[in-house]
């Protein structure tokens, strides 16, 4: 019987899912709108029913050794996610507890960018390193920190959120879903991307092909696919992403000393537009001890669905060699 991890990625807007093998190798996959289900508990019953039904398309026996999830806010700690700024559930929701009373198996929970983390050490191009970080970009920021080999969790398993550092702090700037302003994902993320063309179209006077669009039909693909056709506006977007998210990452180094940091993420995908001005502030703002020491790379998980295999490793790592019933 051959044996399998449930890897979950749990997003702001959807929830992919799927049987991985040991070599990474995806047997079945599943989604779900995670933004049409604002109470988990309904939620985790239809991803329960989910993976049932992919487990009976399979056309081979499986053994399920355990099922990764990665979240924002997930709690490794207590397999809980906690107080998410990008998901509609407030307060802390027993994910893994919830999740066991529809599957008997081994779950792990921890922060979205914790599981990219563990994909990028086993199946990545993070491959020996012992100290590096993973910054996810997508409908927030999330980051995964190894510190000689190890996953950095901290006291309660917070700890590593980069998103959610202040970088323009004052009460007129930006709202942040956690609750304060001016936090790092309200600029550098796909959603914050949003926000700055947005301040950027209603402060200039030039042409731009994306003024006619309103703020929930605008996507960051939208304004990569105008940057790349030549859009000022758009241009001037990402590089004010850019230099805030190199302006941080530089900070990052001198708490680390990473010997590489990866972006990862459907914003990490726009390439030049975002890697070009993120690694002048980068380079710009390090201490002069670490310059030319450390590289900032994009994700070697190519994949549409590396979140998913990301959290596969985390059940590969931790249940591998657990016998499991399903």
């Amino acid at each position: 019987m051959k044996k399998v991890a449930l890897g979950i990625d749990i997003g702001g807007t959807n929830t992919d899912m799927a049987f991985v093998d040991r070599e990474g190798n995806f047997l079945a996959e599943g989604h779900l709108p995670t933004s049409n289900f604002p109470e988990p508990e309904v939620f985790v019953a239809v991803l329960a029913e989910k993976v049932k039904l992919m487990k009976k398309t399979m056309g081979e026996p499986i053994e399920i050794i355990g099922i990764g999830i990665g979240a924002p806010m997930g709690n490794i700690n207590k397999g809980t996610i906690e107080e998410p700024a990008d998901l509609a559930w407030k307060g802390i929701t027993p994910l893994a507890d919830l999740l066991r009373e529809h599957i008997d198996l081994p779950i792990l929970v921890t922060n979205d960018a914790n599981a990219a983390a563990v994909g990028e050490m086993i199946y990545g191009s993070a491959k020996g390193m012992k100290n590096f970080a993973v910054i996810t970009l997508g409908t927030g920021l999330g980051s995964g920190i190894v510190i000689d080999g190890k996953l950095l969790y901290g006291q309660d398993g917070f700890a590593g959120e980069v998103g959610h550092t202040i970088v323009r702090p004052g009460s007129t700037n930006r709202e942040c879903g956690c609750g304060r302003v001016g936090c790092l994902e309200t600029y550098v993320s796909a959603t914050g991307l949003k926000r700055t063309l947005f301040k950027i179209i209603s402060d200039s006077i030039l042409e731009s092909e994306l003024r006619d669009l309103s703020f929930n039909d605008m996507t960051s693909l939208n304004i990569a696919e105008a940057a790349e056709r030549g859009d000022v506006l758009a241009k001037r977007a990402f590089e004010h992403t850019g230099e805030m998210l190199g302006l941080k990452l530089a900070d990052l180094v001198a708490h680390t000393n990473p010997e590489a940091i990866f972006l990862f993420g459907g914003l990490a995908l726009a390439k030049g537009l975002i890697m070009e001005p993120t690694l002048r502030a980068f380079h710009g703002n390090l201490l002069s001890i670490y310059r030319g020491k450390v590289k900032l790379l994009p994700s070697g998980l190519n994949s549409k669905n590396s979140a998913v295999l990301g959290a596969s490793a985390l059940a590969w790592d931790q249940f591998g060699s657990v016998e499991a019933n399903t």
